[in-house]
């Protein structure tokens, strides 16, 4: 896809009012009851895999900002005692598993809906948007393209991005459609990159992910959320910033980034299969820009 064809997708083909000018769920709407039942029919073995990498407390060239941790224990002598802690965290980034919300980031031509940034978006939060409009939870069809096995090899380069066609041929492979309300998850091989790669930091690229014709694959088949290990490939071939990410403000797509994937495709290998529940649980944060997320799989 060009630029223009790309600019064209997400103009011409947003889904900025489809369910209503003050809607704030975005995609999640095609999540029905009806689809939320189809996720449930998938549980059979009981199998639960969490797609959450740990919370990142270590600094480092891959972690410019790390969690804070605290501890403060209370001991009573033969009494008893307990212990408290506090976490303070920068999330949003390359190393924590998150959920980005509908205000999380914009074009030109605004946010999720059209609505105003510089109205809807201030220092003390957004006002439209925020994560909350997500606090019942997430609970959907899922499947895994799982990249690294389709190709044969441990992960993604640079110069080999995860394409549209690619997705379509790995569905194809799979036995798999998707539908209205799914969501995708995008293996990539994030471990064994950064294990080829220690020095990488997504913060500093270059970084392989998904090329900008993912968008179209997205928009077509109207997927709700997607979960991925990678991210935007960048530089890409249009030379565009994040370009996947304006699913969020175009599309009204939920997306998990940094997702710990490799567990989850042993599970599939081993349950010979590639759809499961999804469960993303976000935190009720009112005003906030995303949170923090411990994804599930059940088969």
């Amino acid at each position: 896809m060009t630029n223009d064809e790309i600019t064209e997708l997400l103009t011409k083909r947003n889904n900025w009012g489809r369910w209503g000018p003050d809607d704030q769920r975005g995609a999640i709407n095609l999540i029905t009851p009806e689809k939320r039942v189809e996720a449930a029919a998938l549980v059979r073995s009981g199998r639960i895999v969490s797609l959450s990498r740990d919370i990142p407390t270590v600094p480092g060239p891959n972690n410019p900002n790390p969690a804070q941790h605290f501890f403060r224990v209370m001991d009573g002598g033969s009494a008893g005692g307990g212990v408290v802690d506090h976490i303070g965290l920068l999330y949003h980034g390359y190393q924590t598993t998150h959920i980005d919300a509908l205000c999380h980031i914009w074009s030109g031509d605004g946010m999720w809906n059209g609505r105003d940034p510089r109205i809807e978006v201030t220092s003390q939060g957004a006002r439209y948007g925020s994560i909350d409009a997500w606090r019942d939870g997430i609970v959907t069809r899922g499947v895994l393209f799982d990249v690294p096995k389709f190709r044969g090899e441990a992960c993604i380069g640079l110069e080999t991005p995860v394409r549209a066609e690619e997705l379509e041929a790995i569905a194809k492979a799979e036995g798999l459609t998707i539908g209205a309300g799914d969501a995708i998850v995008v293996h990539s091989g994030r471990g064994a990159w950064q294990r080829q790669n220690p020095t990488w930091s997504g913060y500093a690229p270059p970084s392989p992910g998904l090329d900008p014709d993912c968008l179209a694959y997205l928009r077509d088949h109207d997927v709700a959320v997607l979960v991925w290990d990678m991210m935007d490939a960048v530089p890409n071939r249009n030379a565009m910033s994040l370009p996947v990410h304006a699913a969020i403000y175009a599309f009204g797509v939920a997306l998990v980034d940094n997702a710990l994937l490799e567990p989850l495709a042993e599970a599939c290998a081993a349950e010979s299969r590639y759809e499961f529940m999804l469960t993303v649980a976000p935190l009720p944060l009112p005003r906030g820009t995303g949170s923090p997320a411990n994804p599930i799989a059940m088969f």
